[in-house]
């Protein structure tokens, strides 16, 4: 049904998933560089072939609205919600035959900006498995938000201005939407305000948000890109709280990596049981596992499931499914 070739393809109708060197037809699960291609066709969302437009320029896209499936010769595919980002999306691909889940990035529960995530049955799952450790077991989303919300406020009650590091495409929307539900207004950098400019005009109110324009009205919250993207630097003058969210923040030595005041665990990605429960929600009869610590393949074949890693060596897995 699929092969590797230094990326995933369905084989029968030659579509390439997530593959960033330039294809004839291409799936982009979301807006995020590192699963970009300029394709002669890409099919996606249509929250994500606007922000696909912004990031790489104007190109044919075929639009895949979220459940509404999409005829090509023997097989039908499905976009379904990620619940990673704005527009972020599962795909589904049924020949008759077999149904091939591709998760992509992508996060069970609630999130302030995206759908949630939606992962039907299927007989195939390839999954992305970023936080496959037991270490990263998440807090609840209303402990992060309560923790996020607490740090801004003390800032601002001492006078320093909350800057927070995320990245410009998903993160700083949906910490801009929790701040701003809360009553907090939001100053963007240049590069994130873009971003969420199309998030507002395809469907996704961000509240009181501005962009930078060489001031901070007090009582706000800065909202920028991390020290290691490249972006035009913003002076802030007086005292500051600098925060990050990640996921990665569940390490205690992200602070110190990151050199900030506070690293908050806001992950757009399935924690360690996350993964889990995704394998018991699609109920899958192989597992490919990609983007993650290839340990995770062994905790899985522990739990008794057929687990593989997706790479060149695959091979043998791939043609025990496919004969």
């Amino acid at each position: 049904m699929f092969h590797y070739d230094r990326g995933i393809k369905l084989t029968a109708i030659d579509l390439a998933v997530d593959v960033r060197r330039r294809q004839p037809r291409g799936f982009i699960s979301h807006a995020h560089m590192d699963h970009m291609g300029r394709h002669e066709m890409a099919y996606c969302t249509p929250e994500t072939a606007r922000l696909y437009w912004h990031r790489l320029g104007e190109r044919p896209v075929r639009e895949m609205p979220y459940r509404e499936s999409i005829e090509w010769n023997d097989f039908q595919l499905t976009a379904l919600p990620a619940g990673h980002c704005w527009g972020s999306a599962m795909l589904l691909a049924d020949d008759g035959n077999q149904r091939l889940l591709y998760t992509g990035d992508y996060k069970l529960g609630p999130s302030f900006t995206a759908e949630a995530a939606e992962p039907p049955c299927a007989d195939i799952l390839i999954m992305e498995t970023t936080f496959g450790q037991p270490a990263y077991r998440m807090p609840s989303r209303d402990q992060v938000v309560e923790q996020l919300l607490g740090t801004v406020e003390n800032a601002l009650a001492v006078n320093k201005t909350p800057v927070i590091y995320a990245y410009v495409l998903g993160k700083a929307q949906e910490v801009t939407r929790m701040l701003t539900s809360n009553g907090i207004p939001v100053v963007q950098h240049p590069l994130a305000y873009e971003v969420s400019q199309i998030y507002e005009q395809t469907g996704c109110p961000l509240g009181d948000v501005q962009c930078y324009e060489g001031s901070i009205p007090a009582g706000s919250a800065l909202v920028i890109p991390p020290k290691r993207q490249t972006a035009m630097e913003i002076p802030i003058p007086g005292k500051k709280t600098t925060i990050a969210v990640t996921g990665w923040a569940n390490s205690p030595s992200t602070r110190y990596r990151l050199g900030v005041d506070v690293a908050i665990p806001l992950s757009d990605h399935a924690d360690y049981d996350d993964l889990f429960e995704t394998v018991e929600m699609v109920q899958p009869q192989v597992i490919f596992c990609t983007h993650g610590p290839k340990s995770f393949v062994q905790d899985l074949r522990g739990a008794g499931h057929n687990a593989h890693w997706l790479d060149e060596t695959s091979r043998t897995a791939l043609s025990q499914i496919s004969s």
